[in-house]
């Protein structure tokens, strides 16, 4: 039998909570062994854990790293489990990009509410309409 991990080792070296593992145990994403009340877990439950966390940074539910998991092949090549880790993270970049256009408007719809209210505050002329780019439910 390869390595051993306790749940505290695995919490701080993930830097998550017992209960956050405890959790994906009850998920079935992995399944110590017990001995008495303690969990044992193995390299194969650490790797996957890791795989969690990096799934998670990259904007990931834990439905879709189960997906993922669940295609693990490695006598087929892991052919379709890459092709779907393909395929999310071009949906998962689509995503990004589009977030990132989103807060690139809302910066610029910032700049020109700011940019109308210091006007105001200062006494010059604002358009009447100059709020209502904004907000049209505003009024």
């Amino acid at each position: 039998m390869g390595p051993t991990f306790t749940i505290s080792a695995l919490a701080q070296e993930f830097d998550v909570t017992t209960r956050t593992i405890r959790f994906y145990e009850d998920e079935g994403l992995i399944s110590p062994e017990r001995r008495g009340q303690a969990r044992i877990y193995t390299a194969r439950d650490r790797v996957i854990l890791k795989l969690i966390m990096r799934g998670k940074r990259l904007g990931f539910s834990l439905a879709e790293c189960r997906e993922l998991f669940d295609l693990y092949d490695p006598e087929g090549g892991n052919k379709a489990q890459l092709q779907l880790m393909l395929d999310k993270l071009t949906e998962r970049r689509r995503a990004l990009d589009q977030q990132l256009n989103d807060i690139r408007l809302m910066q610029i719809e910032l700049d020109s509410a700011e940019a109308r209210i210091r006007a105001a505050q200062a006494g010059l002329p604002v358009s009447d309409d100059a709020f209502e780019n904004n907000n049209e439910d505003t009024p």
